[in-house]
């Protein structure tokens, strides 16, 4: 189920920049994982990318206005990664962060709605 690509998709996976300091957030998460993690973590990207950014719980959440979480559960570690999706079939990866409770730390939330403020104010960059 998970892992099956049909390739069919035509949306298209990229990650937020800051405008401001030009780091990828959550690729630079993403590059910090061991090659388990990372692996799991791309695999549900992918995922995402091939069900055309919208996913039922459990694999997604609904969090606030556009933003969705992507959940990730591997052995101990629950990955979880903000992400929307922008006009012309593009699903933008906010912010990631490794969640150690059940509720969505409001400080993560934050951080996730500055940068979706931040993506559709230089949205060209998308584009």
């Amino acid at each position: 189920m998970i892992y099956n690509n049909n390739g069919s998709s035509n949306y298209k996976v990229k990650f937020y920049q800051s405008s401001v300091t030009k780091k990828i957030p959550v690729l630079e998460y993403i590059e910090k994982l061991d090659s388990k993690n990372k692996a799991k973590v791309l695999k549900y990207i992918e995922f995402l990318q091939i069900h055309k950014g919208y996913l039922d719980e459990p694999y997604a959440k609904h969090i606030k206005g556009k933003i969705r979480e992507l959940r990730i559960d591997f052995s101990r570690n629950h990955h979880s990664i903000f992400y929307f999706t922008l006009v012309g079939k593009n699903v933008i990866l906010l912010h990631a962060f490794l969640k150690k409770t059940n509720k969505t730390p409001l400080a993560e939330i934050k951080k996730a709605t500055e940068n979706y403020i931040d993506t559709l104010n230089n949205a060209q960059i998308y584009g």
